[in-house]
C-alpha cells in the first residue's frame, strides 16, 4: 500500500474524526466485558473488549480472507501472503519485528482457515501501543519482495511435508477434499506443492492489494485497554501508511462454488505406510449461520465431545479398539461438514466403522437420552466459560464475531442459547444430518481386500 503526501495524511486524520462511528456493543458491569465498535471512515471496524482485572492485551487483526477465495492457480496464495507479512516492511525488518515483540516478552503470531486470515500479539497491557504499531506496520507496509518469495517458498514447502508427515491431520484435508471435490473450500490451505511452486512475487502483491483493504479488515482488542485509546493508536498506524482510505477497494461478493456439497456414498482412500489407519467418516453438516448449530452442538458433544461422550466410550473405553475418537463439525458460510475421527490398526478399521454407522444410525433414529443432553449442554458452558479466560481468547472471539457475523453475541446468550436446547431440537437435528449416507476418507496401509470392504461401509 503507498504512502501519501503529509497534507493528504492530516486531511484523511481529520475525515476520520469527523466522520468515525462508535456503538457499544455489549456492556458489561464496572466496564468488564464490555464490547464497543468503531467504524473508522475507510470500512475500518475496530472491535474491543474490556477486562480491567488483568495485566495483558491481545490486539489482532482479522482479514475476511481465507483458501475459499483462492483460483486454483492461486492455491495456497492466502497462507504464503500470511508468512510474507512477517519478512519486513519499509519500517521493520524481519528480525525487527521479531525482536520488538521479543524484548518485551510478548507472542506473536498467525493462522489461515479457509475464510479468514488472523495475525496478532499478546503482550503486556503497558506494551499495548507498541503491538498496535508493528502488528499495522506489517499488514500495511508489508514489502513482498522477489527475494523474501523466494525464500519462504522452502519454508512453505516444509510446512506442506510436515503436514503429510502426520496422516492423523493429512486426513482431515482428504476429508474435506473426499466432501467438496476440487473446489475452493475442498483443497487444501496451504496449497500443492505445485501450486506453491508456481505463485511468485506479482501474483502474491496483486492478492495482497485487492483483499487487504480496510472494508475486509477487522481489528480486535482485548484485556485492560481503552477504546478510544485503541482507535486512536489504530488510526494514527494506519494513516500513516496511506492505507486508511482506498479508491479500488473491491466489494465483498457472496461467495460461492460450494453450496453443493458432492454426492454422498464416496470413498477415498491414500494407501500409506503407517502404523495406523486413519478414519474420517461424515457427511453434510450445517452452515455457520443456521439457527440449529445450538442444538448441533450438542449433538456433536454427546457423540463425540468427550471422555464420556457414545463414541468414546463404544470404541476406545468397552472394545479398546483406539486410542483417538472423536466427533467434530464444520461450519463456513453456506454449507458444513460433519466427521467422527478415529486412529486405529489397520485391522480394526472394519469393526471401527461398523460401531460409527451403528452409533449414527440409533441417534438419528431414537435421539439422545435426557441425560446426555444434560451432559453435554454443562460440557459446553463449562469448556465456553474457561477457554475464555485469558485476553487471546476473547480477541479470537470478538474479531472472528465481527469479521463471520458481523455481530456480537454475549458468553452470557451463549449460554443461554445452549441451555434452552430441548430433546427435539437435538432430536431433529440428528434426524436432519446424522440420517443422511455418509463417505469416507481413510489414510493407512490397508491391503486390497481390506480397501474393497470400505465401501460396505456407506453402502
Amino acid at each position: 500500500m503507498t504512502s501519501r503526501s503529509s497534507a493528504a495524511t492530516a486531511r484523511t486524520s481529520s475525515e476520520v474524526r469527523a466522520v468515525a462511528r462508535t456503538q457499544t456493543l455489549l456492556k458489561g458491569e464496572n466496564g468488564a466485558g464490555t464490547v464497543r465498535r468503531t467504524t473508522l471512515p475507510g470500512g475500518l471496524r475496530v472491535v474491543t473488549e474490556t477486562l480491567p482485572s488483568v495485566r495483558s492485551a491481545t490486539f489482532g487483526i482479522w482479514a475476511h480472507v481465507g483458501s475459499r477465495d483462492e483460483t486454483p492457480t492461486l492455491n495456497g496464495a492466502t497462507h504464503y501472503l500470511e508468512h510474507l507479512l512477517f519478512k519486513g516492511t519499509a519500517r521493520r525488518s524481519a528480525l525487527d519485528i521479531s525482536a520488538a515483540i521479543d524484548a518485551v516478552g510478548g507472542e506473536m503470531n498467525a493462522f489461515t482457515a479457509k475464510e479468514y486470515t488472523c495475525y496478532y500479539a499478546r503482550v503486556l497491557d503497558t506494551d499495548l501501543p507498541l503491538a498496535i504499531d508493528v502488528v499495522c506496520d506489517m499488514l500495511t507496509g508489508s514489502l513482498i519482495t522477489p527475494e523474501d518469495v523466494d525464500a519462504e517458498r522452502g519454508v512453505i514447502l516444509e510446512e506442506i511435508a510436515m503436514t503429510e508427515d502426520d496422516p492423523g491431520d493429512c486426513v482431515h484435508d482428504l476429508f474435506a477434499t473426499t466432501m467438496l471435490g476440487d473446489t475452493p473450500l475442498g483443497r487444501p490451505v496451504l496449497g500443492t506443492v505445485d501450486t506453491v511452486n508456481a505463485l511468485d512475487r506479482g501474483r502474491i502483491a496483486r492478492f495482497y492489494k485487492k483483499h487487504y483493504d480496510p472494508t475486509h479488515l477487522v481489528v480486535a482488542a482485548a484485556g485492560n485497554i481503552d477504546h478510544a485509546t485503541v482507535v486512536r493508536q489504530v488510526r494514527r498506524a494506519f494513516d500513516r501508511a496511506g492505507a486508511l482510505t482506498r479508491t479500488d477497494a473491491v466489494p465483498l461478493g457472496p461467495r460461492e462454488g460450494s453450496r453443493t456439497v458432492r454426492p454422498a456414498g464416496r470413498v477415498d482412500l491414500l494407501n500409506r505406510k503407517t502404523e495406523q489407519a486413519h478414519v474420517v467418516l461424515g457427511m453434510p453438516g450445517l452452515a455457520r449461520t443456521d439457527d440449529r448449530r445450538w442444538a448441533m452442538s450438542v449433538l456433536n458433544t454427546a457423540l463425540g465431545g468427550g471422555m464420556s461422550s457414545r463414541l468414546f466410550q463404544e470404541i476406545r473405553e468397552k472394545r479398546g479398539l483406539a486410542y483417538s475418537v472423536y466427533s467434530y463439525t464444520s461450519g463456513f458460510a453456506d454449507c458444513g461438514l460433519f466427521g467422527v475421527y478415529a486412529g486405529c490398526r489397520p485391522s480394526q478399521v472394519p469393526e471401527v466403522l461398523k460401531i460409527c454407522r451403528a452409533e449414527l444410525a440409533q441417534v438419528a433414529s431414537d435421539g439422545l437420552t435426557d441425560d446426555e443432553i444434560r451432559r453435554a449442554i454443562g460440557q459446553l458452558a463449562g469448556s465456553t466459560v474457561l477457554g475464555l479466560e485469558d485476553t487471546g481468547a476473547l480477541m479470537h472471539r470478538i474479531g472472528k464475531s465481527e469479521v463471520c457475523w458481523g455481530s456480537q453475541i454475549s458468553v452470557d446468550e451463549m449460554l443461554e442459547r445452549t441451555a434452552s436446547v430441548t430433546p427435539d431440537d437435538v432430536r431433529s437435528v440428528a434426524r436432519d444430518i446424522l440420517d443422511q449416507r455418509a463417505s469416507l476418507s481413510v489414510i493407512g496401509p490397508l491391503k486390497d481386500k481390506q480397501a474393497d470392504r470400505l465401501h460396505e461401509a456407506v453402502s
